[in-house]
């Protein structure tokens, strides 16, 4: 009896496509009556070839009961219970009486049979069900409202408009440039870094040592994707207007600049207006909208270099980073730069701002 049962599964592991030489089954049977098993004494687990280990030991199991946990998926559930499921995983847990901050899969299965959804369900069938629609409750994205209102639309077109028309100013010896911040960035010394080798990933010491902050202030040429950066002693509108002068300076056969910033204190400052003001139109000051600094490209070039240049960067003194810098950005310029992909223009502006702006009327 025994023997024959034995041969009748792995005749059926033969069918399933399983192969002796790939270890994709193995049985071990304890059991005077093999039939007669119960469901705890199978363990069953996906193998890297697509094949199943089955192990079974003590008391015994319903083979039914086995193939019913090795196939389990969605489809074994209904359209409804299945859309009850997405439903509960929506709700915020504290709608269930639970005060953990968000669902898992775990704790959806255990609240799914609590409720009486499923008579019973695992974790992996729900994040199956959770990726048919899309759902992930587990993750989470930081936002910031912007303000819909007049000054916000009037501002995103003056910005948008500069965009828009980039190379054509260019052209006629005036830029468009964007720009943005890095302030008090911390300069950490991390050692040892032990480098990436075949079969490991990179190590890095989750100690450090701090040596002091920098101010960072970069410029992106909005035509040419091309980028200069200055380093702040102070961040304040005394040292910031002395940047500008700088820049423009190095650039004085230029006719003029669009300048495209967010509203920083040291940008809106009166003494930065009064620099603006005896500037005879060469600085076109330009600001994006409160709370949607986003429209500021400057974003994606602080993005872009800092993945490359500062990341995973160790430096030994706030000397050795503000060099490092420096260097770094004519490379950046040599290997990386190009304008950066940007489709979102007035027209789409305005049609968002309308229907943006009936939701937060209707929500008011």
């Amino acid at each position: 009896m025994m023997f024959r049962f034995s041969v009748g599964l792995l005749k059926a592991g033969a069918w399933l496509g399983f192969r002796s030489n790939t270890r994709a089954l193995c049985l071990v049977l304890r059991c005077e009556n093999p039939l007669a098993l119960s469901p705890r004494a199978w363990n069953v687990t996906r193998r890297q070839f697509g094949a199943f280990v089955a192990v079974m030991s003590g008391a015994g199991c319903d083979l039914s009961c086995w193939m019913t946990h090795a196939w389990d998926a969605p489809r074994s559930f209904p359209p409804l219970q299945r859309t009850q499921i997405v439903e509960l995983a929506c709700l915020e847990p504290i709608a269930e009486g639970l005060h953990i901050t968000h669902w898992t899969s775990q704790d959806l299965a255990r609240q799914a049979v609590a409720d009486g959804l499923v008579d019973a369900i695992s974790p992996r069938t729900v994040r199956r069900i959770l990726h048919d629609v899309d759902l992930q409750p587990h993750r989470t994205r930081y936002w910031r409202t912007t303000h819909l209102d007049a000054r916000f639309k009037e501002r995103a077109e003056k910005v948008l408009w500069c965009y828009a028309r980039a190379e054509r100013l260019a052209r006629q010896g005036i830029w468009t440039v964007a720009l943005d911040e890095i302030p008090n960035y911390q300069v950490l010394e991390r050692n040892p870094i032990r480098r990436a080798l075949p079969g490991f990933i990179e190590q890095r010491e989750f100690e450090y040592t701090r040596h002091g902050t920098v101010n960072l202030l970069l410029f992106l040429v909005i035509h040419t994707g091309r980028m200069e950066v200055a380093v702040e002693a102070k961040k304040d509108a005394a040292h910031y207007i002395r940047e500008l002068k700088a820049f423009r300076h190095r650039h004085r056969g230029l006719k003029g600049v669009f300048l495209i910033q967010d509203g920083d204190p040291s940008h809106t400052s009166g003494q930065t207006e009064e620099y603006w003001s005896d500037g005879r139109d060469w600085w076109r000051p330009r600001f994006t909208p409160v709370h949607a600094s986003w429209l500021n490209q400057a974003e994606l070039l602080v993005a872009a270099f800092g993945y490359h240049y500062l990341k995973r960067g160790s430096w030994r003194s706030r000397e050795e980073f503000i060099d490092h810098v420096l260097i770094s950005a004519p490379e950046y310029n040599r290997r990386y730069a190009h304008p950066f992909v940007w489709t979102w223009t007035n027209q789409k502006m305005r049609e968002w701002f309308t229907k943006h702006e009936h939701a937060a009327e209707f929500l008011a």
